[in-house]
C-alpha cells in the first residue's frame, strides 16, 4: 500500500495556507482583466471552431454529369412568332440539329410579354410541299385582291374567307400563285359569291399592305390563313382567332381542303361555321395562326460539351423571309448550365461560399432590345458565353455541381435571317471548393493554452507589480534593499 503521505509528495499544486497570503488592488484588478480576457478569446475561438473554412483550387474537369451540358432557358421575343420560331444546336463536331420541338415549349405573346392564350404547338418543317407543275403558266386571276379598306366587310360577309398574304418577290409566293388562282376560279365557280356566300379566296400583297400583314402576325411568305365569319374577335391584345393552312399547295389539294372548309356549312345558313373547327380530316394541314406577334420559348436542350451554338431564329421549309423586317429583339428570364439546382441546395452551398451563385444566371433579366432605323438593319444579337464548372466538396460528399459563366453581348449585321445566337464554350478546367473540417480536440487544446496562458501573464504581470510597488514605498520610507 502507498502511504497517503507519499501520494501528497507528488502533488503538483501545492497550497499555501490562506493565512499566508495576501490579497491586492492591484492583482485583484489583474484577475478582473485576465477573467475579461478568458471569456473573449475562448468567444474568439469558439466563433472560429463553428466557421466555415475552404480552399479553392483549380483541376481538370471531372465532370460526373458525362458527355452531355443541360441549357435551360426561359426566352421572351416580342416581336418573332411562334408559328416559325425554331431553335437550333450546333457544335465544332458538326452536330446540327433544326427545329428542336420535343423539349421546347412555346407561348403566344403580346409586345409587353404578356401571354395571350395557351400553349402554341409547332408543327415539324416539312420536307417537302407539293406545288403544281411550273411549266403550266395558263390560269385566269380567280381570288379578289384584298386591302385594309376593304378585308373587315369582306371577312363579315362570308362564311369562310381563305386569304394568299404574299410577297412579288418570294419565290415560294410565285410557285404557290398559278394554283391559288386555279383553285379560287374553281371555288367561285361552284361556290358563286353572289349567291352562296360561303366561301370566298383573297390575297394581300404584303409589300404594299404592310399594317394588314402586321396586325395579322404575317411574318413569312406565303402564309394562308382561314378566317370564319364572326370568329375574327379582337381583345384587349389584339388576338384573331383564325387558323393557318400548311398542306400542299397544288391546285387538286387546295381544291379539296376547300371542300372539306364549305361541306359542314349548310347552303343559305350564317354562323355555323364556327362549328367542326378541326373535322373532316383537315387538322392534319391546318391548325390556329399564333394569336399574337410575339413568342414566350422555354425548356431545354442537351449538347455536348465542346464550343457549340444555340440559335433562335424564323425558320420554315416552304416560306420566305423579309429579313430586313426581322426583329430578334428578346428578354431573357433565365438561361442556365448543368443540372437544376434547388434554392435549399443553393442557400445551404452560401452558407459556405456567400458569393457562389452570383454567375450561375448571368443573363437573367435582362433585355436586349434592337430599333431598326432602316429596312436594311438586319441585327443579329451575339451572346459569347465563357463556361467553368464549380464543385463544392464536404468530406466526401459533393454538396452542389454548377457551371457559371461569364456573358459578352454584341450586335451584328448580316444579309441572313437574323438570329438571336448563344456562342458557348467550356473551360477544360474546374473550381474545386472544398470544405475544411477542424478537430474538436483541436479546439480544446486551443482553449487550454487560451486558459493556461491568459493565467501565467496575469501571474507574472502582478508578480512584477506588486514587487515593483514593494520596493517603491521602500524607497519612500528610506530602507534600504
Amino acid at each position: 500500500m502507498i502511504s497517503t503521505s507519499k501520494l501528497k509528495s507528488v502533488d503538483f499544486y501545492r497550497k499555501i495556507p490562506r493565512d499566508l497570503t495576501e490579497a491586492s488592488l492591484s492583482g485583484a484588478g489583474l484577475s478582473i482583466i485576465a477573467a475579461l480576457s478568458m471569456v473573449f478569446l475562448f468567444g474568439m475561438e469558439l466563433n472560429n471552431y463553428l466557421a466555415v473554412s475552404t480552399t479553392t483550387s483549380i483541376v481538370v474537369d471531372r465532370s460526373s454529369d458525362g458527355d452531355f451540358l443541360r441549357i435551360e432557358f426561359n426566352i421572351s421575343f416580342p416581336v418573332l412568332s411562334c408559328e416559325f420560331a425554331s431553335v437550333d444546336v450546333s457544335d465544332v463536331l458538326g452536330t446540327n440539329r433544326l427545329n428542336i420541338t420535343k423539349t421546347i415549349r412555346k407561348f403566344s405573346i403580346d409586345s409587353n410579354l404578356r401571354p395571350t392564350g395557351s400553349e402554341f404547338h409547332s408543327r415539324p418543317i416539312a420536307k417537302f410541299i407539293k406545288h403544281d407543275d411550273e411549266s403550266d403558266e395558263g390560269y385566269a386571276e380567280g381570288s379578289i385582291v384584298l386591302n385594309a379598306h376593304n378585308f373587315d366587310s369582306i371577312a363579315h360577309e362570308y362564311e369562310i374567307l381563305v386569304v394568299n398574304f404574299h410577297a412579288p418577290w418570294c419565290p415560294w409566293s410565285n410557285r404557290l400563285k398559278p394554283s391559288w388562282e386555279k383553285a379560287a376560279k374553281i371555288m367561285s365557280e361552284k361556290y358563286d359569291p353572289e349567291n352562296d356566300g360561303r366561301i370566298l379566296l383573297g390575297k394581300v400583297d404584303c409589300t404594299v399592305e404592310g399594317d394588314l400583314c402586321r396586325r395579322h402576325h404575317i411574318q413569312g411568305y406565303p402564309s394562308i390563313r382561314i378566317f370564319r365569319k364572326g370568329s375574327d374577335v379582337r381583345n384587349d391584345h389584339g388576338h384573331h382567332d383564325h387558323e393557318s393552312y400548311y398542306g400542299d399547295r397544288d391546285t387538286d389539294s387546295l381544291v379539296k381542303f376547300m371542300e372539306t372548309l364549305v361541306a359542314p356549312i349548310p347552303v343559305g345558313t350564317h354562323g355555323l361555321a364556327l362549328e367542326n373547327k378541326s373535322g373532316n380530316g383537315t387538322e392534319t394541314v391546318k391548325q390556329a395562326a399564333p394569336a399574337a406577334g410575339g413568342c414566350r420559348i422555354e425548356g431545354f436542350v442537351r449538347v455536348k460539351k465542346v464550343p457549340g451554338n444555340l440559335i433562335i431564329t424564323a425558320r420554315s421549309g416552304s416560306h420566305s423571309f423579309d429579313a430586313s423586317r426581322m426583329n430578334m429583339s428578346h428578354f431573357i428570364s433565365h438561361l442556365t448550365f448543368g443540372k437544376k439546382i434547388t434554392p435549399r441546395q443553393m442557400s445551404d452551398v452560401k452558407r459556405i461560399l456567400p458569393y457562389l451563385g452570383a454567375s450561375h444566371d448571368k443573363l437573367n433579366g435582362r433585355a436586349y432590345i434592337t430599333q431598326h432605323e432602316a429596312l436594311d438593319a438586319n441585327v443579329t444579337i451575339e451572346h459569347y458565353l465563357q463556361i467553368v464548372k464549380t464543385e463544392v466538396v464536404s468530406g466526401k460528399h459533393t454538396l452542389v455541381e454548377e457551371y457559371e459563366y461569364t456573358a459578352h453581348s454584341s450586335l451584328a449585321h448580316s444579309l441572313d435571317i437574323p438570329a438571336a445566337k448563344f456562342h458557348f464554350e467550356l473551360s477544360p478546367m474546374q473550381v474545386l471548393v472544398t470544405e475544411n473540417s477542424k478537430s474538436f480536440w483541436h479546439f480544446i487544446t486551443n482553449v487550454c493554452a487560451i486558459i493556461g496562458g491568459v493565467f501565467t501573464v496575469a501571474g507574472i504581470m502582478d508578480s512584477v507589480l506588486h514587487n515593483t510597488m514593494r520596493i517603491m514605498k521602500k524607497i519612500e520610507l528610506g530602507k534600504n534593499f
